[in-house]
């Protein structure tokens, strides 16, 4: 029986090394389709460029599409390949869709939908390093499946297991600590010859830091977003009248995602217009060098290495931290969800219990003397006026 493909996918082509182990041709990224190779020209660490190349493959190369096809017959390279044409280009973040269902292609292309069940689904979660990341890359798997078959292209909807979702985020800041890491982020400075120098090298994650805390706004708004210019496809802040509106100029809302505007904090605004008065941020919120930050993940974790915290503390770790002290200040539960875009419910369950309203009724009603019911009294009032007529009668 012949050997299956594994269908369009990226795979990263080895350095060449000559005789003396010197390196004649490096690393690349390059596009395998069956006995097709194709070279993207993008070295190893462009990873976001070579799943990009990726897609234009995908998308510019003709899907056959036949109609109720059973699993057993279906690759599942090629049902990932008519998502791709159907539905990735829609997405919000295009990019990190197409390098998910590439990783999905590395595990999965060279089988059939009758392949997935409990078992390889688990087998896929083993071999990643983030359990959370294999769900995310299955969950777009099973995307794919269900739009294949919605499309009437298979006869059965084929199931793709996911691993149980792990506890939320807890991890919150202090104040104190919230003020290390902004101060870490201020002073740290550019070695050379192991000396400092006078550049600074993190004040874009001070800029990015006190935004996140600030507004509980996540990290893909804040480094998407414009300064004082409403622009197609970016959040943007307006500093005359204050408001950061976070959803993307003509973006679809993700699922989920409710990206509300939010009124600035005093401070913040007065920090906003002072980077945009000294230039330190002209075209966009956070920049570095000039140009706006797109990720801000490997910058955040040399400061947060440089602060002493533990790497439970993430850039999302702002929005908890900006919940909570809402929480701990009393702030309406209504009003504390709308400013950082979720609903009421979330917010009570996730936070809730920092509130000092939370669960008040009940501990002054432990901690309060006996009181017995108002029924309860009123019933025994009820029996001594009674007793009383029946006295009054007898004389």
């Amino acid at each position: 029986m012949p050997r299956r493909t594994k269908g369009p996918r990226l795979w990263l082509q080895p350095a060449r090394k000559d005789r003396d182990g010197k390196i004649i041709e490096q690393a690349v990224w390059v596009i395998r389709d069956g006995s097709t190779k194709r070279s993207t020209g993008c070295g190893a660490r462009e990873t976001e460029r070579a799943a990009r190349r990726l897609r234009d493959y995908l998308n510019g190369k003709p899907t056959e599409r036949v109609s109720d096809r059973d699993p057993a017959a279906v690759a599942i390279a090629h049902v990932v390949a008519i998502y791709t044409e159907d539905v990735v280009s829609k997405h919000a973040r295009p990019k990190e869709t197409a390098a998910r269902l590439s990783r999905i292609l590395d595990f999965f292309g060279g089988e059939t939908l009758a392949y997935l069940n409990k078992k390889t689904c688990g087998q896929y979660v083993k071999q990643r390093s983030s359990i959370l990341a294999a769900r995310r890359e299955l969950e777009d798997l099973r995307s794919a499946v269900r739009h294949h078959w919605e499309e009437g292209l298979c006869t059965a909807l084929t199931p793709v297991v996911l691993p149980e979702r792990g506890e939320p985020r807890q991890r919150w800041l202090t104040r104190q600590e919230a003020a290390h890491f902004l101060r870490t982020a201020r002073r740290m400075r550019q070695l050379q010859f192991g000396k400092e120098t006078d550049r600074a090298t993190a004040y874009h994650v001070a800029q990015f830091f006190l935004v996140g805390i600030y507004t509980g706004t996540r990290a893909g708004a804040i480094c998407g977003a414009a300064l004082d210019q409403p622009t197609i496809g970016r959040s943007w802040v307006d500093l005359e009248n204050g408001i950061f509106y976070r959803q993307a100029i003509g973006r679809r809302k993700q699922k989920g995602k409710r990206q509300t505007p939010v009124r600035l904090p005093p401070r913040l605004l007065a920090h906003l217009r002072r980077w945009k008065r000294k230039g330190i941020s002209v075209r966009s919120v956070v920049e570095w060098n000039g140009e706006p930050v797109k990720r801000i993940n490997k910058a955040f974790r040399s400061v947060r290495r440089a602060a002493g915290l533990g790497n439970e503390v993430v850039p999302h770790t702002l929005r908890h931290t900006c919940a909570t002290w809402l929480a701990q200040r009393g702030v309406p539960t209504w009003e504390a969800a709308g400013y950082l875009g979720m609903t009421e419910e979330t917010f009570i369950a996730v936070y809730g219990h920092h509130h000092p309203d939370h669960q008040k009724n009940a501990v002054n009603a432990l901690g309060s003397p006996r009181q017995l019911p108002d029924r309860y009294n009123a019933t025994k009032r009820e029996q001594r006026g009674s007793n009383v007529v029946s006295l009054v009668g007898k004389h």
